[in-house]
C-alpha cells in the first residue's frame, strides 16, 4: 500500500494496486481478471471485482470504472453506475463516501490520489497518450473543483510498464518533446538502433511533481517482465495471443 491518508473525520481512504493473483479466471485471464473488455467470462470478472472489494472491505456494488479510451476526460461520480453505463473517460473524482473508483490497466500506469483533509479522491489511467494530453492534472483539477487543495493532495502510482520493457519508435521523442519540451529526460536509447526505452512511471511523476501536491509515491514493479504478478497487453502481443486480463486499483472514502 501507499500512504493516502486518513480522513479529517476519523474515516479512513482504503486503497489498493491489486495483482493477478487470488481470482476464479483460467488461462489467459487467470486469475484475478477484472476487465470486462476482456474474453473472460463475464461472471468471473464480476466475481473477481468481488473479491477485490471484499478485500477493502466494501461491497461488490461499490466499485465504479470507466470505459478508458487513453483520454484526459474526467467525470465527477455522484453515484455507482452499472458496467455496461460506463462513461467513456479515464479519470475519475469524488466526495462521496463508499463509492470506489476503480481503474483498469494492463501495462498503464493507475494513479490514485487522496485529500484526507478535504474528504475527495481521484483516479486515473494514465497511458502514455492520457499522460501527455495531461489526465493526471485534470483529475487533480477535478478534485479542486469539489474541495480538495493541491498541496494536500497524496498520490500513488501503480505497477505499470517499466522503463526497460517499453520500447518506442523514432516518433516517440518528438511526439512528447512537442507537447512537453521537458520530457526528453524520460527516454533513453534502446539497443535497437532509432529506438528508445521510455520511462512512463517517471514521466507520469515528472507531471505530478510539478503540481505542488502533498507527497506522491510509485508502488514499483514492471508488469510485462512479472508475469506471475501482473497481466500485461504488450507481453500478449509480442507473444501473439488474442487476449489479456485487466488489474484493478481502486480507491475508496470509508466513514
Amino acid at each position: 500500500m501507499i500512504a493516502l491518508g486518513t480522513l479529517a473525520d476519523g474515516g479512513t481512504v482504503r486503497h489498493g494496486f491489486f495483482t493477478r493473483e487470488g481470482g476464479v479466471s483460467g488461462g489467459l485471464f487467470a486469475s484475478l481478471n477484472c476487465g470486462f473488455g476482456s474474453g473472460d467470462d463475464p461472471a468471473r470478472v464480476a466475481r473477481n471485482r468481488a473479491i477485490a472489494m471484499d478485500r477493502l472491505g466494501l461491497a461488490a456494488a461499490s466499485l465504479v470504472t470507466c470505459h478508458q479510451v487513453h483520454s484526459a476526460d474526467i467525470v465527477t461520480v455522484d453515484e455507482v453506475w452499472e458496467p455496461r453505463a460506463a462513461p467513456r473517460a479515464d479519470g475519475m473524482a469524488t466526495r462521496r463516501a463508499g463509492v470506489a473508483l476503480g481503474v483498469l490497466a494492463a501495462d498503464c500506469a493507475p494513479i490514485l490520489f487522496a485529500d484526507p483533509e478535504a474528504g475527495v479522491i481521484g483516479a486515473a489511467h494514465g497511458g502514455w497518450r492520457g499522460a501527455l494530453a495531461g489526465v493526471a492534472e485534470a483529475t487533480v483539477a477535478a478534485m479542486t473543483a469539489l474541495g480538495a487543495r493541491r498541496e494536500q493532495i497524496r498520490a500513488g502510482i501503480g505497477p505499470c510498464i517499466a522503463r526497460q520493457s517499453y520500447e518506442v519508435g523514432p516518433e516517440f521523442p518528438e511526439r512528447f518533446a512537442a507537447g512537453d519540451p521537458d520530457s526528453r529526460p524520460f527516454f533513453a536509447p534502446a539497443a535497437r538502433p532509432g529506438h528508445f526505452l521510455f520511462d512512463l512511471p517517471g514521466y507520469i511523476e515528472h507531471r505530478l511533481a510539478m503540481l505542488g501536491l502533498a507527497a506522491i509515491e510509485r508502488a514499483g514493479g514492471d508488469t510485462v517482465a512479472e508475469e506471475g504478478r501482473f497481466f500485461s497487453y504488450r507481453r500478449a502481443c509480442l507473444r501473439g495471443e488474442g487476449d489479456y486480463g485487466r488489474s484493478l486499483a481502486a480507491i475508496a472514502l470509508v466513514p
